[in-house]
């Protein structure tokens, strides 16, 4: 099975392609390709969010994941960012939603959770845990490692054998 996993925002978008691998009696978790959209700051909201669509279009094309898994809507004290963060969330969701994919959602902290064992871990624990957990080469950047922390907090939670600190179902979107 092949999980996309999305870290949402309009400027450094994190995406990821994880997939299972069966090695017997224990899963085993590959990443098959994982980076940031990056959008200069020059760049219009609108164009933004056709990036975002278009750059996560190129990667459902290229590696045809089944699901996708993305970040839960987290709190902001300002209405301006809320609403930016929806609207590249709505562009992320919207691309794996055109390819007929079922879309899971995940708080933040649930996430850190199930991949570092606590729900405030900074994003250089989360960004080591995933070169650890998935035996990658370099250290990923923070977005990306978001982005790949997602789909293995998806991973987990579907496995019923399991003992994770996701407690919650996921929710479909």
């Amino acid at each position: 099975m092949r999980v996309l996993s999305i870290d949402p925002a309009l400027r450094n978008t994190g995406f990821a392609v994880i997939e299972r691998i069966s090695t017997g009696r224990k899963p085993a978790y590959k990443a098959l390709t994982y980076g940031t959209i990056k959008n200069r700051r020059d760049l219009r909201q609108s164009g933004c969010l056709v990036r975002i669509r278009e750059q996560l279009k190129d990667v459902i094309d290229k590696y045809n994941p089944e699901v996708c898994a993305v970040e839960g809507v987290i709190f902001v004290q300002s209405y301006k960012t809320a609403i930016t963060m929806g609207a590249a969330r709505g562009a992320a969701v919207l691309a794996a939603a055109e390819h007929g994919m079922e879309i899971f959602e995940y708080a933040p902290k649930r996430v850190k959770q199930a991949v570092v064992g606590r729900g405030g871990a900074d994003k250089q624990q989360v960004a080591f845990m995933m070169r650890a957990l998935l035996e990658l080469t370099e250290t990923p950047p923070s977005d990306a490692a978001d982005a790949l922390a997602i789909g293995l907090a998806h991973f987990y939670a579907q496995d019923p054998g399991r003992v994770t600190s996701i407690k919650d179902k996921p929710v479909p979107l």
